[in-house]
């Protein structure tokens, strides 16, 4: 990776921060079981995780990075493995139509 490709923050020699490089912004919530921390960044309310998936901690870069990164993944899995791509709005015409009854003939 290039000098210029790397992503923005503190540099090699800042001083390392376990609460600054772990701790997210507040969380704002945007649903009854979602909330977003970083722009565009949204999550399943841990809260509603904590029985059934372990809740690690996880720096605040790599989130970024991960965020960043998820257009070329899924492009990546498009090229490789999709025979077509479904946008939402198909699928959710799709559901409508499936779930619309079909009045009888006369």
């Amino acid at each position: 990776m290039r000098t210029d490709d790397q992503p923005t923050g503190p540099s090699a020699s800042a001083p390392y921060r376990f609460a600054e490089q772990h701790t997210p912004p507040a969380p704002v919530r945007v649903s009854e079981v979602a909330q977003t921390t970083f722009e565009h960044v949204y999550e399943v309310d841990p809260r509603l995780m904590e029985v059934h998936v372990l809740q690690q901690v996880f720096p605040n870069w790599d989130t970024l990075r991960i965020m960043r990164s998820r257009a070329d993944h899924l492009a990546w899995m498009h090229t490789h493995f999709a025979e077509k791509v479904i946008t939402g709005s198909e699928i959710l015409a799709e559901i409508e139509r499936e779930s619309t009854p079909v009045p009888p003939p006369l």
